[in-house]
């Protein structure tokens, strides 16, 4: 059974004197049971108002979203109690509340008594370094300190279904790999299905299987991510040269990306078509008296792919 799936969804905000604004344009797509999918896109592009929409906060204006079977749209109270939600921002939490009242609360709107889940909040709290802030007001911690409440918050309830909007923005970069791991977990060990948005591409490089990249409201891109590396792979390669290499020369046969001189030496970075070019550049560089001090093979990352597709998106 599909965890997830969202058909032809639309939502429009109403504007002055009777403008609309296109927020979601047709988005459909879908997630399995035990999976973890990366939502991307730039700013105002719908991830949010998508994420909103699944978890019933806002009503689309058309459109269908099922949640393990459920239909979101006309059931939404009974399809949501499967789902939870870390919504960017600090809108996850109540403020007056303490940590642990805080857990206890959320725990308790699915159901969940504080005797059946007492073990599970101490780990929680102990997992995200909150043992001590325990009896602290929410509205007192750091911003850090929220928005790892917020993610205990979203887990304590139990769910298959967790929707995490930015979930590491706040989070310092210790916190933010340990989020990785345990985010890899609770789909492995748990079975838990995760729909993960953020700009932080390593956060969604390093987790997500799958990515769909959407702009303007409408999904761009829909695929494994080892799949867009491959259609995306440009083969960029950093060189450091002691030197300084006529580039007028290397230009005529090779994309130069960037160059740069310092402490007579040159850091060349160039995209390369395939092998003969690499090896055609080696015996030119050293034709030209040119020594090769270290040469690097440049991954194609995330970040590059997400570009590529909005970028390309725009100009066509």
């Amino acid at each position: 059974m599909k965890a997830l799936e969202v058909k032809d969804l639309y939502k429009n905000y109403s504007r002055w004197r009777g403008k609309t604004t296109k927020a979601v344009d047709g988005v459909s797509f879908s997630v399995e049971e035990g999976e973890i999918v990366g939502f991307l896109g730039p700013n105002g592009a719908g991830k949010t108002t998508t994420i909103k929409c699944i978890c019933g906060l806002i009503e689309p204006n058309s459109g269908d979203i099922n949640i393990f079977g459920i239909d979101a749209v006309s059931d939404t109270r009974k399809a949501v109690e499967n789902t939870s939600a870390v919504l960017e921002g600090n809108r996850n939490i109540y403020w007056r509340l303490t940590t642990r009242e805080n857990l206890e609360f959320f725990a308790g709107l699915h159901g969940r008594s504080k005797k059946e889940t007492k073990s599970e909040m101490d780990k929680l709290l102990e997992r995200f370094d909150l043992k001590e802030k325990e009896d602290t007001s929410a509205r007192k911690l750091s911003r850090g300190m929220q928005q790892k409440l917020a993610l205990a918050c979203a887990l304590i309830r139990g769910t298959d279904l967790l929707l995490l909007d930015e979930p590491t923005l706040g989070l310092d970069v210790k916190t933010s790999k340990e989020l990785r791991r345990f985010v890899m977990q609770l789909a492995v060990d748990k079975g838990k299905t995760i729909l993960l948005s953020s700009h932080d591409m390593n956060v969604v490089e390093d987790v997500c299987e799958r990515v769909i990249i959407i702009n303007d409201g409408k999904v761009l891109a829909d695929d494994k991510v080892r799949n867009l590396k491959s259609l995306f792979d440009v083969h960029l390669y950093d060189f450091i040269l002691r030197g300084k290499p006529s580039l007028d020369e290397i230009e005529e046969y090779h994309e130069v990306i960037d160059v740069r001189y310092e402490n007579n030496k040159t850091r060349l970075k160039v995209s390369l078509k395939d092998s003969g070019s690499f090896y055609r550049l080696i015996d030119h560089l050293r034709d030209s008296g040119m020594e090769l001090e270290k040469v690097e093979n440049l991954d194609t990352h995330l970040e590059e792919i997400f570009m590529n597709i909005v970028e390309e998106e725009l100009g066509g």
